[in-house]
């Protein structure tokens, strides 16, 4: 119903800027009569040779400029199909397109952008959302149809499906999840982390990650998820794209930094709060609300996508989640009330009651993304210290084995050693005895040879 009295008060403006007009030219138009009136009067009293001066004066009298308000009605009534043709007032009006932020919270550049205020929300202007919308559909059409590929970001948590969703739907490339330092600036790193998750991908279909130890897959796998988490919508895109659409670049601001450095041109839904002047195509609109946020990315998905020659899609406005009235059963069959839902999202929070609940609940979502990001750090820390661990303590299993490989190898030859000594300690005192008969042997002879030349000498002396 507020809407409905925000159109009639439009309209009644816009009627009462034309009932003052119309007056304004219809004096002008009534002198002109009663000049013609008199110059006719003149001319009967005087004789007919004298007709020349009449023609001249009527000529005189007959305004020029009637001819320039008809060409500008025909401008204005060429320009409000070709807006009707893109997208409807009462379309944008459903989906709350035109409730701004809190007037304490705004940027003095979208002062043009701004219609007026009520309830202490400013109230966008919805004609300068109407063209900004017409100029970013050509712009993107055309830039589509010359070959160039797009990027969609939207990484708040009530948005990322639409992002997603529409992106997919016209085949281009999107960013639904935290935006990571240098994703154009460095593509090259990107790239490389992209590959990193194909050889991931690739190993596990070969079946080559059955070789690795338990603990190690699991590190492998969580890595393939975080990869698959932020770079899932960027995975064909080999090349920078040649232009960016952005919901709320406040909150993107990262992103837009890098579009600006690399001029590739930004088409963004900015909101009173934001500053136009970092944006190439302004569409000003409520970037809060899902509805809002639905219908102008399905506006830009149909220029990219009759842009490629894909049949567009009717844009419907999704309806708001009614809470269920009936109430459940208890144990005995008596009726329970339902528990109380917080209205968190922007399609069950009402659009004129736009307060600072709903502000402070932004903030605690942002602050839970925090502490995620920070656990998500330290994990991967986690995990780089124990691949760290691990690297270290290979060489040192693997020395550890080559040196019980060699001694396996060496007990063998040692045994070998033990027993030539045992036999060399028993064969010492057989060689002794040997040594000793050689002696005795060899002093046996010379012992009887002296006896027996003394028997010669004593038989010599007897004789």
């Amino acid at each position: 119903m507020k809407e409905k009295e925000l159109l009639e008060q439009q309209e009644a403006e816009k009627a009462e800027v034309k009932t003052k007009a119309k007056p304004e030219a219809k004096a002008e138009e009534k002198p002109k009569k009663v000049a013609k009136v008199e110059v006719e009067a003149k001319t009967e009293a005087k004789p007919k040779p004298k007709a020349k001066p009449e023609a001249e004066l009527k000529v005189e009298l007959k305004p020029k400029a009637k001819a320039e308000p008809k060409v500008e009605a025909k401008a204005e009534v060429k320009e409000e199909a070709s807006s009707e043709e893109i997208v409807s007032r009462n379309l944008l009006l459903e989906a709350g397109v035109q409730f701004g932020h809190n007037t304490r919270k705004w940027n003095p550049k979208m002062k043009e952008y701004i219609f007026g205020e009520k309830n202490g929300i400013y109230i966008i202007d919805l004609d300068k959302t109407i063209e900004g919308i017409n100029e970013a559909y050509k712009a993107l059409y055309t830039i589509v149809q010359n070959g160039g590929r797009v990027l969609f970001v939207g990484t708040r948590k009530q948005i990322q499906e639409i992002i997603k969703e529409e992106a997919e739907r016209c085949g281009e490339y999107y960013v639904d999840q935290r935006w990571l330092g240098g994703m154009l600036t460095n593509f090259k790193t990107i790239r490389r982390s992209i590959k990193r998750l194909e050889d991931i991908e690739r190993m596990d279909a070969e079946g080559t990650l059955e070789s690795y130890t338990k603990k190690e897959v699991a590190l492998i796998k969580k890595e393939q998820e975080k990869l698959v988490k932020y770079f899932s919508g960027i995975r064909d895109m080999t090349k920078i794209p040649q232009a960016m659409f952005v919901i709320d670049p406040n909150s993107e601001r990262n992103a837009v930094l890098e579009a600006r450095k690399l001029n590739i041109p930004l088409f963004g839904l900015v909101d009173t709060n934001c500053d136009p002047d970092e944006v190439d195509y302004v569409i000003p609109g409520n970037d809060d609300a899902v509805r809002s946020v639905k219908v102008i990315t399905a506006i830009m998905a149909n220029a990219v996508a009759t842009a490629k020659g894909l049949p567009p899609v009717e844009i419907v406005v999704p309806e708001e989640q009614e809470p269920a009235d009936n109430h459940q059963q208890g144990r005995f069959g008596r009726g329970r009330r339902p528990r109380r839902v917080r209205q968190v999202d922007a399609l069950i929070l009402p659009v004129d009651d736009k307060t600072e609940k709903a502000k402070e609940i932004e903030l605690e979502e942002k602050k839970k993304a925090k502490k995620e990001e920070i656990k998500e750090v330290k994990e991967k820390q986690a995990i780089k210290k124990e691949i760290k661990l691990e690297k270290e303590e290979k060489p040192k299993k693997a020395a550890k084995a080559e040196k019980e490989e060699v001694e396996v190898e060496a007990k063998p030859k040692k045994a070998a050693k033990a027993e030539k000594a045992e036999a060399e300690v028993e064969a010492k005192p057989k060689r002794a005895k040997k040594e000793a008969a050689e002696v005795k042997e060899e002093k046996a002879p010379k012992a009887k040879k002296e006896i027996e030349v003394k028997v010669e000498e004593v038989t010599e002396e007897v004789k």
